[in-house]
């Protein structure tokens, strides 16, 4: 990944390309109208640093709702918007398969991009990725949300500052509906990028890769498929050691039964108040006729215009998470709660409370990342390095999972053990 300096209107990267910046402002365009394009929209417009200046969705429903809403340039594809010159960047939240024709596909037309988690389905597309950004001198980001969180950067910077001693166990467990939630095929096929080892343990291995600080060396794990219907994983645990012997475990069930949400007071995964309702996103399912109802209602539901963008409430939002999060140290032990983290110390425990200016912390932490990237010359963390070894773990985590053998890493996908 390059490393940009400060340039006169804008900034000059190493490899002399220029990005003028007008009024310091970023014009951002957006490929992907569907739940995680939705869902990053209003960061977007509340950050004065941004203008959305252009879409790109091959669906013509959800283009639809958006040009009914917003001023801004639509297109059917994204290589319409590229050729369209309106951007400075792109936030890529297209499906896992496309996500490496689209970074490179921006990088050819010298646009930074943010690109949603997994980085790509392959390490060999990781590569094209980052070979692509390289040549072209511009910023990649891989947007895991949650590693952005503002109470996991809290803990990091406490595990940094060697107030707490060495680090030595994270453990990570998320209990979620997530199968259950209206899905296309592919979504439901492993090979495709389906089900939680792309889509949900990413979050989790990104967030414990952040914290460790250094590089995963082996992976032990198991998992299953519970639900034929359902016919890709959705349980899975894992144990990882990094180089410099931290260990982390992580769980992940997405069946719809327990709801880890519980030990957070039913604070929910984005901050928001909530009520139990165990069982009923699987319930609500059986209501599908077939899998093309089914993906024809992720669409209309989850993607742009199928639920309120800013859904009115009064009530009080908290911080985000991804399940509970506890962190042991040599002088401490560190816990995430719905208001920020609590240190367990010798002499008793401490919370820090972590003020909620926003109900999408962590996906304006994305945007605070590619801002500084690009206008003020600061090095991502979650660069394609970051993201690629993200993968790399994923991989090995499947790869542990079939063969019952520790996958120990390296350069490349690892060799079992």
């Amino acid at each position: 990944m390059s490393e940009n300096r400060d340039g006169a209107n804008g900034t000059v990267d190493s490899h002399g390309q220029s990005t003028r910046i007008s009024n310091g402002t970023l014009r951002l365009g957006m490929i992907g109208l569907g739940l995680a394009g939705a869902g990053m929209l209003p960061a977007v417009f509340e950050d004065s640093r941004f203008k959305l200046t252009a879409v790109a969705d091959p669906n013509p429903l959800l283009r639809e709702r958006f040009a009914k809403d917003h001023d801004c340039r639509v297109f059917d594809s994204a290589e319409a918007l590229m050729e369209g010159d309106c951007v400075d960047a792109v936030y890529i939240a297209t499906p896992h398969q496309l996500h490496c024709e689209h970074v490179v596909l921006a990088a050819t037309h010298g646009v930074h991009a943010v690109v949603e988690k997994p980085m790509a389905l392959t390490l060999e597309d990781c590569d094209r990725m980052r070979d692509a950004v390289d040549r072209a001198g511009t910023v990649l980001i891989v947007g895991h949300t949650h590693s952005f969180d503002p109470a996991v950067l809290a803990i990091r910077d406490i595990i940094r500052s060697g107030s707490v001693g060495r680090l030595a166990i994270i453990s990570m467990i998320n209990y979620t509906d997530f199968l259950y939630r209206p899905r296309r095929p592919e979504e439901l096929d492993t090979s495709k990028g389906g089900g939680i080892l792309f889509n949900q343990i990413p979050h989790q291995v990104d967030t414990i890769r952040l914290l460790a600080g250094s590089d995963v060396t082996s992976v032990r794990a198991a998992s299953h498929v519970l639900d034929p219907a359902r016919p890709t994983e959705g349980c899975c645990t894992a144990f990882l050691e990094f180089s410099d012997g931290t260990a982390a475990t992580l769980t992940y069930s997405g069946y719809d039964h327990f709801d880890s949400d519980e030990f957070h007071e039913w604070v929910g995964e984005n901050g928001q108040p909530k009520k139990p309702s165990h069982g009923s996103t699987r319930q609500k399912l059986g209501v599908f006729s077939s899998s093309r109802e089914e993906a024809e209602a992720r669409t209309t539901r989850l993607g742009y215009g199928g639920r309120p963008m800013n859904p009115a409430t009064d009530e009080k939002w908290f911080q985000p998470h991804f399940g509970t999060l506890i962190v042991t140290c040599e002088h401490a032990d560190i816990r995430q709660t719905k208001d920020g983290i609590r240190v367990y110390r010798n002499d008793g425990s401490e919370e820090v409370i972590i003020p909620c200016a926003s109900t999408r912390p962590g996906r304006s932490k994305v945007l605070d990342e590619l801002y500084d990237a690009v206008v003020h010359g600061i090095a991502p963390v979650h660069n394609g390095v970051f993201g690629r070894g993200t993968l790399e773990a994923c991989l090995a985590i499947l790869e542990s999972s079939r063969s019952h053998a520790e996958v120990r890493l390296g350069n490349g996908l690892g060799e079992q053990a």
